[in-house]
């Protein structure tokens, strides 16, 4: 009956989920609180985050690769490229869709917090309550321009990547790959750019979580 019941309520969230005030609802009926999702949320975007460290590394290293190319299958080594591309616009995808999570959460946690500081009758809660909330958003406030700022770093790598993918895919051989070396230098700068910004985000995700348990 428990296994069934708990089916049943996450198919309701799931239904649920495409109003997100129905769906913080339905949390809260079980004891989940916005705070609790919040960090749920934050803590998915820092794995997200450093997922998408590890694969424009790799997508580094194949790119280094193929412009070492000494010989063997040409068109394998622009295959392992291409799925390459393919993951890391797959893991910028993912950041950007768990970032945009904590933001919702984070607007509709705010706004609750701003209407209930209206009811409380003891002025010293109120006050102690309202600095609270200021100091709980300027780290959220922080941390979200960490992550935006990670996440802005995400799109010229990506369109290094395609273009060169795409220039490969009808221009496979030596002579082309040789004309792509001053892309690595580029591409190694832009990526070294993305990790230091992504390191900086999870630094600050890891510092508000902190702050909120």
């Amino acid at each position: 009956m428990k296994t069934r019941s708990l089916a049943f309520f996450t198919m309701i969230l799931m239904l649920l989920s495409g109003c997100q005030s129905a769906y913080y609802a339905a949390w809260e009926k079980v004891g989940v609180e916005k705070r609790e999702i919040m960090v749920d949320r934050v803590e998915d975007a820092r794995e997200s985050q450093e997922d998408a460290q590890e694969q424009f590394s790799s997508a580094l290293e194949e790119f280094s690769a193929l412009i070492n190319f000494q010989g063997g299958e040409l068109e394998e080594v622009y295959e392992r490229l291409s799925d390459e591309y393919n993951d890391s616009k797959a893991a910028a995808d993912e950041v950007s869709n768990r970032i945009n999570k904590v933001a919702s959460v984070a607007d509709a946690l705010f706004d609750e917090w701003e209407d209930e500081l209206e009811r409380y009758q003891n002025e010293n809660y109120r006050r102690t309550s309202e600095q609270q909330l200021r100091d709980t958003r300027r780290k959220y406030e922080s941390m979200l321009s960490a992550m935006r700022k990670a996440e802005g770093t995400m799109t010229p790598v990506l369109r290094k990547l395609e273009d060169n993918v795409l220039f490969l895919k009808h221009n496979l051989n030596a002579s082309a790959i040789g004309s792509l070396e001053g892309e690595l230098t580029v591409m190694q700068a832009d990526i070294r750019v993305l990790i230091r910004n992504m390191r900086s985000a999870i630094a600050e995700s890891d510092a508000f979580i902190a702050s909120m348990k």
